[in-house]
Order: C-alpha cells, then structure tokens, then sequence
C-alpha cells in the first residue's frame, strides 16, 4: 500500500499551523523571561536590540520591532525613567534621536538570554546548509508576498469612502 501524499490545503495550513506555533512559542519564552527580570517583551527585544547593534533611531527601532513609533515612544520612555537606555542627539545630523543602553541596560542584557532566539538558532543549525538556503529563499518570498498582501489591503483600506 502506497501513502497518499497530503493535499495541497493540507500543507497549506501545516505551514501556517507551524508559523503560528513558532510565534506563539517565541512570544510566550520571551514573556517568561522577560517577567524574570522585571521587564515586558518589548522591552525585552528593545534591550537585546540594541545590545546586538548599538544606537538606534526611534524610527530604526520601531521598523526592526515591527511596532509604530507611537508605541515605541511609550516602550522608551519608560525604560529611559527605569534608567535603562538613554536619548542621546546624532552628532552627525541633530534632528535624530538615538536610543541606546545604559550601563545598567548592557548589564541586564548580557544577563538575560534569549530563549527563542538559542532554540531557533539551533535546531536551523542541525539543518543541512542546503536546506537552511532552501528555507530562507522559501521564507523570504512569503514575507515579500506578506507585506505586498498588507500594503495592498492598507491602501485599500484608506481609499474606501466611509458611507
């Protein structure tokens, strides 16, 4: 007896049922953790942010957590009164504000590991390299059809006439 294969609905919502998976698994470690040391997710992901990469404009940080500015400017001013990052002028053009860590923010992120991140890391790691490539063309097309797909329902969305 030969196995069917799966129908393409099948696979369809498997792929859709494991990125919601992985989110969701990623979202709730990161909360955990976060909680640990007294902090949000978002605040989380800001720390260890701008621990990997340095200064970051607000407009950089918020496009790099996928959130609006307006919600980032309410994540920073709270870590600035928690004394964690500091807004400090661009020498090099002052209409930019840059966000960066204190002392106290880089002791606290090489204190915190990233769950998500380490699991993620690893188990892409035991990949062949040829299916890690295969995985991050595949995926780079979805997320390119994603964001067409949002652009073009957002524009929608703003040229309907509200009756």
């Amino acid at each position: 007896m030969t196995a069917t294969r799966p129908k393409h609905k099948e696979v369809l919502d498997g792929i859709v049922e494991t990125i919601i998976y992985l989110y969701t698994e990623s979202r709730r470690l990161t909360k955990e953790r976060a909680r640990d040391f007294g902090l949000t997710g978002p605040q989380l992901a800001v720390i260890k942010m701008l621990d990997q990469l340095g200064s970051l404009s607000l407009s950089s940080l918020s496009e790099r957590i996928r959130a609006q500015n307006s919600t980032v400017t309410g994540i920073v001013d709270r870590m600035v009164r928690e004394e964690l990052v500091l807004r400090e002028r661009s020498e090099h053009d002052r209409r930019i504000v840059l966000i960066r860590l204190t002392p106290k923010g880089q002791k606290l992120a090489r204190q915190i590991p990233v769950e998500p991140m380490e699991i993620f890391r690893q188990s892409l790691a035991s990949l062949p390299r040829k299916d890690a490539e295969e995985l991050f063309r595949v995926l780079d097309s979805v997320q390119a059809r994603v964001r067409l797909a949002i652009d073009e329902r957002e524009r929608e969305v703003r040229e309907e006439p509200w009756t």
